[in-house]
């Protein structure tokens, strides 16, 4: 499936599938997320993308939650110290990674020869998702954004899914710089438990900026169901193009992932049902999720 035949679909209203949690399945599975095991143990990571391929996803995601240059600089107080005690060549292990992640993901569907399935590049904010009170001057990250989306087009990812943003001002950066690569953009927000984004932002503030900028779809993530659904009886009636929702299960337990009982697969598919019906039709999963949550989802809505 090319581009535009998934973009017809969506627009049409069609259910799109997007696959579930990567970090947390790897966590799962029993080795630590904290490297992204894209050298150290490659063949998990194409087994994970396999797994959610043969669950029906539409979309897979790279591995590539927070890697960039920004996250391995920010271990070092500043670029003396970086050249003083980091290993040599490490703010060009992000490029190289990012490379690896998407051969991966383009492995994993030309080995179960499903062409027709697309690779997301999975993008968040420059500094962390969950303090929006860090986030950078947005009128001095463009390039940055710029530098880091170049590195995904020529590895070949199929779209920008551009993650767990906080606050509108970086997200329209990203898109922006989106626009600039030539790749479409999938912007995807975080709320909070009383529909505001994380941030603060009503969704009122979301949907005029988001205007302005045009995703190709806009989504709802990495929140517990219930935050989803606050969000998006929020913004659901504001919005008249593409949305999309992929909630989080279990509980964060730095650095890495909590799971509980909260929320089985068959829990969750009657969330996604009243997303549905919210007007959500590009449906996932996030942290937490597996590919058998995805497998009900897409065997339900096919």
């Amino acid at each position: 499936m090319s581009y535009k035949e998934l973009k017809r679909k969506i627009d049409a209203q069609q259910v799109t599938f997007l696959d579930g949690g990567i970090g947390t399945e790897i966590l799962r599975r029993g080795y630590t997320w904290a490297s992204h095991q894209l050298k150290s143990e490659p063949e998990l990571n194409l087994e994970i993308h396999q797994d959610y391929i043969n669950a029906g996803a539409d979309v897979i995601t790279t591995n590539t939650f927070q890697l960039s240059k920004r996250s391995f600089r920010n271990h070092f107080a500043n670029d003396e110290h970086l050249e003083a005690i980091g290993v040599r060549g490490l703010l060009d292990r992000a490029g190289e990674l990012i490379h690896e992640s998407v051969a991966l993901a383009d492995k994993a569907r030309r080995s179960l020869d499903h062409s027709d399935t697309l690779i997301a590049a999975s993008i968040t904010t420059l500094e962390w998702c969950f303090r929006p009170d860090r986030s950078p001057d947005a009128e001095e990250i463009f390039d940055e954004y710029l530098e880091e989306l170049t590195d995904y087009a020529e590895a070949g990812a199929d779209i920008f899914l551009f993650e767990t943003f906080n606050s509108t001002p970086e997200a329209e950066v990203a898109i922006k710089a989106a626009k600039e690569v030539g790749k479409p953009a999938w912007v995807a927000f975080v709320p909070y438990q009383d529909g505001r984004l994380l941030g603060g932002q009503s969704m009122e503030e979301v949907t005029e900026a988001m205007a302005r900028n045009e995703p190709d779809v806009l989504l709802l993530n990495c929140a517990p169901p219930d935050h989803i659904t606050a969000g998006l009886e929020q913004l659901a009636p504001l919005w008249n193009k593409p949305l999309g929702v992929y909630a989080h299960v279990g509980k964060f337990n730095p650095p890495e992932w909590q799971f509980t009982d909260d929320y089985n697969a068959d829990q969750h598919l009657q969330e996604c049902k009243h997303w549905h019906d919210l007007g959500a039709t590009v449906i996932g999963g996030c942290c937490g999720t597996t590919p058998d949550y995805i497998k009900k989802v897409t065997e339900f809505f096919s």
